[in-house]
């Protein structure tokens, strides 16, 4: 999986982001995966997210979370990526707040393909330099050439 393309362009990274919760990042990241399906609506989007923490927080450690979950009737894996202004609580494991935060909707009946989806973004998120790289950027256009880099 091309992690680049899974997110398509910059319009879904939002840079610096000033939500202050964990609830406000489920929010923010609903409204701009929405923004890329007619099939569903952020509000939706948002209780499916909030279903999915429910059974265990989503978040990493070392500051980062991969929110995730199936909707019905989406064709293909849906992405959006948010850096912080400043770190939230996110209940992950390791107890430190999260500043990066990476978003998948899968399609309900995808099968496992998604867990391929996941394993890869876990396997980016856990190299402290990437993640390094990434809080560094200056804003999404970066981010996205930087994740289209490490795609390569």
């Amino acid at each position: 999986m091309l992690i680049a393309a899974q997110l398509a362009s910059t319009d879904n990274i939002s840079h610096h982001n000033g939500a202050a919760s964990k609830k406000r990042v489920l929010e923010e990241l609903s409204k701009m995966l929405a923004a890329n399906t007619n099939v569903t609506t952020a509000e939706k989007i948002f209780h499916a997210l909030l279903d999915r923490e429910r059974l265990g927080s989503t978040g990493l450690g070392k500051g980062v979370a991969i929110p995730h979950a199936r909707i019905p009737d989406i064709t293909h894996t849906i992405a959006a990526m948010m850096t912080l202004e400043q770190p939230v609580d996110f209940d992950a494991a390791d107890e430190q707040p999260i500043d990066i935060a990476f978003a998948l909707l899968v399609p309900e009946e995808g099968g496992d393909h998604h867990l391929q989806h996941l394993a890869r973004l876990a396997t980016l998120f856990r190299d402290a330099d990437a993640c390094q790289k990434i809080r560094g950027c200056q804003d999404a256009e970066e981010i996205f050439e930087l994740l289209v880099s490490i795609d390569d």
